[in-house]
């Protein structure tokens, strides 16, 4: 079993380089029933709520700023010429509207001290 990392006030485990996990909706849920002490119901609404709003704000073309964490933008971008791979014929790749998210100084900080500055 590996060391916890405290982020924030919240325990997270730290991750084994070699299996390379995933934290799910689900994850997240479990830890608000274990750490802040919600019923199950209660923490899985939470955590639906949540991404709902972000979601939600981004459909109203709104940008989503979680201090510490990170930026969520949507960008338009415009149609340009690309290539079938096949068969190199020239084809057009439609215009379309993408969400971008960028990482804050601190939460890139952190990242960079719990790897000990090595890649993943």
């Amino acid at each position: 079993m590996l060391p916890n990392a405290n982020l924030g006030g919240v325990c997270v485990p730290e991750i084994d380089k070699n299996t390379a996990p995933t934290l799910t909706k689900a994850e997240l849920a479990d830890l608000l029933f274990d750490q802040v002490g919600l019923n199950k119901r209660e923490a899985k609404d939470m955590v639906e709520g949540f991404f709902d709003e972000i979601r939600n704000a981004l459909e109203r073309g709104e940008e989503v700023k979680l201090s510490g964490f990170g930026n969520f933008q949507l960008r338009d971008k415009p149609q340009r010429p690309g290539r079938n791979p096949k068969t190199g014929e020239e084809i057009p790749i439609t215009a379309r509207r993408v969400v971008t998210f960028h990482a804050s100084q601190k939460l890139k900080m952190t990242v960079e001290q719990l790897s000990d500055g090595q890649p993943a």
